[in-house]
């Protein structure tokens, strides 16, 4: 969809505002234009537990949320207790509906995502697309922990862009960061992080669906390692 050119010009605003600033400076920078209509997505992945600790540590006026699918590693809720308690904040948690997950087990089983990529989107769906649309509502800008090198589908990503699915501002304030970078901020500024990370995985999602990956694979290797395609999404950040 072509972008009015109103809109185009506040992106480019927004991005002259953001240059050169680095990840903590420009989520701050954010807050004084949208205050109170900023939320961020939180994987409790290592690059969000980066940005959770500048909302955090900065006091800012964003709304951190994560999805709990029902299927995350033990590894993972541990992390959530322990980010809440460091930062004496709490990570808002959205849950897919019940009901859906219900039926969707009730008819095709609890490991029906193995059976096609049909099926495992829409468990992805279910589970995380919907809560998301949830988490989103009401918000102008949805902060991600979104990096450029993660898969060869985020390889033309912007800093900040326009979200047509849920008509919002998206900034990804890491998008340049490399994982490297990402490790030497996290052990410098001694955050909390999955330990799931030091054991090769690293992208973690749910249980079923993330493995560890061997020297030399593609970052999202790990993930539906049961499918052909290296760019592959759960829906989140379709475009």
């Amino acid at each position: 969809m072509d972008l009015s050119q109103e809109l185009l010009a506040r992106l480019d605003s927004l991005r002259a505002t953001l240059a050169g600033l680095s990840a903590g400076e420009g989520l701050k920078r954010l807050t004084e234009k949208f205050a109170g209509n900023i939320a961020f997505s939180s994987s409790l992945g290592i690059e969000d537990q980066l940005v959770t600790h500048h909302i955090f540590e900065q006091n800012l006026p964003i709304r951190v949320f994560t999805l709990d699918t029902g299927r995350l590693f033990n590894e993972t809720y541990t992390l959530l207790h322990k980010t809440n308690n460091r930062y004496g904040k709490r990570i808002q948690v959205f849950f897919p509906k019940h009901e859906a997950v219900e039926q969707l087990v009730n008819e095709k089983g609890p490991m029906s995502f193995y059976n096609s990529t049909d099926d495992r989107k829409q468990c992805c769906f279910i589970r995380k697309v919907e809560p998301l649309n949830r988490a989103l509502q009401g918000v102008q800008i949805w902060v991600t922990g979104i990096r450029a090198d993660q898969s060869g589908a985020r390889q033309d990503l912007q800093l900040l862009e326009w979200d047509e699915a849920n008509q919002l501002i998206k900034y990804n304030p890491l998008l340049d960061y490399t994982l490297e970078d990402v490790l030497e901020a996290v052990k410098a500024l001694n955050i909390p992080y999955n330990p799931l990370h030091d054991k090769g995985f690293v992208s973690i999602g749910c249980a079923p669906c993330t493995r560890a990956i061997a020297a030399g694979e593609d970052f999202r290797a790990g993930r539906w390692w049961w499918e052909d395609n290296s760019k592959k999404e759960c829906g989140l950040h379709a475009r």
